[in-house]
């Protein structure tokens, strides 16, 4: 459970580390299990989508089908430096992969091992979670020398629901430090940063897109940089070592750098949100895709209390 010191600082700054909440043999296990993932992916029949985020809205962020409908599958995207124009991998695909997700929650047992667990179904009681379901879950890893930067962002634009209800549980596999593209945030941001916009599919051109939370209409990214770049200085690094666990609320800003180290960062992260909040057809991210939105068929954190 958190102390009162922890929930008061993360209820302040919307950010928290805790060291030391996975130990060494669970962390050794899960960095083994992402080489056999890594081990089985097959090139062959891959689209080699690579995952791409966007730092001012101009650049596509992924939006294929095969990013779309693999929220209960296992799937692999590409650091974006890793593939070349003719879609063939420049480096081995061990130092290729950015991501593998979106449902090693439900679908791994190594990494479901470490999600639905009393330990964090006590968090979630003490974060005022009624019924707190898993609905996305991801190993990301910024590859050596190659992996890349992103952007400021709130988790609640890519997992919106009414009210906003996500928490992202963010564990660290490998050491995360300065060089290697460790987490950034705003402290605070989360009570003064509404979330403007939503990431969701675009129902229209089969792809995704981010929208205005308000208007509902394309969003404006020139009325941000302004501030972001005002805020630059205020932004707090999180070095810490693997095993420590990040709780980070869906409202605060937060980023991470180039990977300029010849050090991989590992880590797995999974989202959360209230069951009875409303999660509608919009988001991009549907368990399983197709069927009528809601959150009854994500992962319920409380079957194992």
């Amino acid at each position: 459970m958190l102390t009162q010191e922890q929930l008061s600082k993360y209820k302040e700054e919307g950010c928290l580390a805790i060291p030391g909440f996975l130990d060494e043999a669970t962390v050794k296990l899960l960095n083994d299990e992402i080489v056999k993932l890594t081990n089985d992916l097959d090139l062959s029949t891959h689209p080699m989508t690579k995952f791409t985020t966007s730092e001012d809205g101009e650049d596509k962020h992924v939006g294929d089908d095969y990013f779309i409908n693999s929220s209960d599958k296992i799937h692999y995207f590409f650091e974006v430096d890793a593939v070349d124009s003719n879609g063939k991998l420049t480096k081995p695909k061990d130092k290729s992969i950015n991501k593998i997700g979106h449902g090693l929650h439900f679908l791994n047992d190594k990494f479901n091992s470490i999600t639905t667990t009393k330990e964090i179904a006590e968090i979630c009681k003490q974060l005022g979670y009624k019924d707190p379901r898993a609905l996305q879950s991801m190993v990301i890893i910024k590859q050596p020398e190659i992996g890349g930067k992103v952007p400021p962002h709130q988790d609640g634009e890519f997992l919106y629901s009414d009210p906003l209800s996500c928490t992202g549980f963010w564990f660290a596999l490998e050491d995360c430090t300065l060089t290697n593209g460790c987490l950034r945030y705003l402290p605070g941001s989360h009570k003064k940063h509404p979330v403007r916009k939503r990431f969701i599919k675009d129902f229209e051109k089969d792809g995704t897109k981010f929208i205005d939370t308000e208007t509902l209409e394309d969003y404006d990214f020139s009325k941000e940089k302004e501030a972001s770049k005002e805020e630059e200085d205020s932004y707090v690094t999180v070095e810490i070592p693997a095993g420590t666990l990040v709780l980070i609320h869906n409202s605060v800003m937060h980023k991470s750098e180039r990977n300029t180290s010849s050090k991989s960062r590992n880590a797995y992260t999974f989202h959360i949100v209230e069951g009875e909040s409303e999660y509608d057809n919009k988001n991009w991210l549907q368990v399983p895709p197709g069927i009528p939105s809601g959150t009854q068929n994500f992962t319920k954190i409380f079957q194992s209390v």
